[in-house]
C-alpha cells in the first residue's frame, strides 16, 4: 500500500522554526522527486519545493527561497522540509508529494499554523 504521511507541523510564532517530515512507504521513494505544496485558507495549491530523486538538485518558489531547505534521505525513505523564519503568511496545510513516470502520490497533509 503506497503511503506518505507528512508530520512536524503545528503552531509556531514568527520568526520561529519547524521541521515537516515525510515517510514514504509501498513505492521506490528513491526513485521518485519529491515536492512540498501548500494550501492556505481560502486559497488554491502553491508549490513550495522540489528535490529530485537522487538529492543533488533542489528548487524553490519565491516566497520561501532563503528561509526553506528541502531534503531527503533515501536510505530511510523520508523527506524534509526546515522551514525557518516563519511568517504569518506561511500559515496553511502543507503536502508532501513524489512523482515519477507520471504517476504522482499526495500525502494528506500537516498543518502549520504562524501565529503571535
Amino acid at each position: 500500500q503506497v503511503q506518505l504521511v507528512e508530520s512536524g507541523g503545528g503552531l509556531a510564532q514568527p520568526g520561529e522554526s519547524l521541521r515537516l517530515s515525510c515517510a514514504a512507504s509501498g513505492f521506490t521513494f528513491s526513485s521518485y522527486a519529491m515536492s512540498w505544496a501548500r494550501q492556505a485558507p481560502g486559497k488554491g495549491l502553491e508549490w513550495v519545493s522540489v528535490i529530485l530523486s537522487d538529492g543533488r538538485d533542489t528548487y524553490y518558489a519565491g516566497s520561501v527561497k532563503g528561509r526553506f531547505t528541502i531534503s531527503r534521505d533515501n536510505a530511510g525513505n523520508t523527506g524534509y522540509l526546515q522551514m525557518n523564519s516563519l511568517k504569518p503568511e506561511d500559515t496553511a496545510v502543507y503536502y508532501c508529494n513524489a512523482i515519477a513516470n507520471m504517476i504522482s502520490y499526495w500525502g494528506q497533509g500537516t498543518q502549520v499554523t504562524v501565529s503571535s
